[in-house]
C-alpha cells in the first residue's frame, strides 16, 4: 500500500488525508497543536503520530500544509528533508510562498515542491504543480501522476510565478469587483449574481479559452478580432492597487452589509460543501465533449 504523509492537520491537512485516504493510501498525519491531532483523528483510515518525523518516515509522499509564514515554513522543510528518505516528495500547500524562497538551502531540494490546492481540496480537485529551478523533473512528473492517482487535476505551473495561476485569475477578478462596488455600478449581491450565475455556470466546465472559442464563428482569432478595440480601452482603465487600500475596500464590505459570526459562517462552509460534493458529482456523471 502507497503512503501519505501530512504535516500541518488543520482544515486543508484534513482535506489532503481525505484525498489520499479515500484513494487507498495509508496516511499518516502530525501536527504541532494537540487539538489538532485529536480532530484529525476523526478521520476514517488517518493514523495520528505524535512527532513530525514519525508522519514523513517511510512514506512515498509527504503534504505540507504549515502556516503561511516564511521562517516556518524553512524551519519545518529542513526537519522533514532530515527525516524523509532520500526519494519521497516534499510538497508544500502554500498559496502565497515561491518555492525557491524556503527550499534553497535544503540537501534534498531537488525533491521540493508547492502542490497548492483550493479550499476544500477533498472537494475541488485542481492542484497547482510549481517547482523551484533545482527541482528536478522526476519530482515534477512523479507529484504529478501522484495528484492524478488521488483523484486531482494537476496544473503542471512551468515556472514561478508570484500567487501562482489560480490565485491572479482570482484577484484579477476580486479587484475588478471591488472596483465595480466601490463606485457604485452595481451592488454586492448583484455582482455576485452575474459571477454564480453566468459566468461560474460556464467557467463550471469550461475555461475561459473554451469558452470564448464558441463566442464567435471562427472561434478564438475571430474573437479576438471583433473585440479588440474595446479590450484595448478596457486595458487602458484598469483598476489600480488603490482599490485595497484600506478606506477604499471598507467601502465594498460596508455595501456587503453583513457580519456573519464564526458559527455562522461554519454553517455556511458546511452548505458550501454540500454544494460542491454535489456539483462535483454532477460533472463526474456527464460525458465529456468528443
Amino acid at each position: 500500500m502507497k503512503r501519505a504523509g501530512i504535516v500541518g492537520a488543520g482544515l486543508i491537512g484534513q482535506a489532503w488525508a481525505q484525498v489520499f485516504a479515500r484513494a487507498g493510501w495509508s496516511v499518516t498525519a502530525w501536527d504541532p497543536e494537540a487539538r489538532q491531532r485529536e480532530a484529525a483523528r476523526k478521520l476514517d483510515r488517518v493514523r495520528v503520530v505524535e512527532t513530525l518525523e514519525e508522519a514523513v518516515r517511510d512514506v512515498e509522499y509527504v503534504q505540507e500544509c504549515g502556516p503561511e509564514v516564511l521562517e516556518a515554513k524553512r524551519a519545518t522543510f529542513a526537519r522533514m528533508d532530515a527525516a524523509a528518505a532520500k526519494e519521497t516528495i516534499l510538497a508544500s500547500s502554500t498559496s502565497a510562498l515561491m518555492p525557491s524562497t524556503f527550499t534553497e538551502a535544503l540537501a534534498g531540494r531537488a525533491r521540493c515542491i508547492v502542490a497548492h490546492p483550493v479550499n476544500p481540496p477533498h472537494l475541488v480537485p485542481v492542484v497547482e504543480v510549481c517547482g523551484a529551478p533545482w527541482t528536478s523533473p522526476e519530482t515534477k512528473a512523479r507529484t504529478i501522476a501522484i495528484q492524478r492517482e488521488v483523484g486531482q487535476v494537476p496544473i503542471d505551473v512551468k515556472r514561478e510565478i508570484d500567487g501562482f495561476i489560480l490565485n491572479r485569475l482570482q484577484v484579477a477578478l476580486l479587484t475588478e469587483a471591488f472596483r465595480l462596488v466601490q463606485e457604485g455600478y452595481v451592488s454586492p449581491e448583484d455582482l455576485d449574481h452575474t459571477v454564480a450565475e453566468g459566468l461560474g455556470l460556464r467557467w463550471s466546465f469550461m475555461g475561459p479559452f473554451e469558452t470564448i472559442e464558441m463566442n464567435a464563428p471562427g472561434g478564438i482569432p475571430d474573437y479576438c478580432r471583433r473585440y479588440v478595440g474595446w479590450f484595448r480601452r478596457y486595458m487602458a482603465d484598469l483598476p489600480s492597487a488603490a482599490v485595497w487600500d484600506d478606506a477604499n475596500w471598507a467601502k465594498a464590505v460596508t455595501a456587503w452589509g453583513r457580519d456573519p459570526t464564526p458559527g455562522e459562517i461554519a454553517a455556511k462552509t458546511r452548505w458550501r460543501n454540500e454544494r460542491l460534493a454535489a456539483l462535483g458529482e454532477h460533472k463526474r456523471r456527464q460525458k465529456p465533449y468528443p
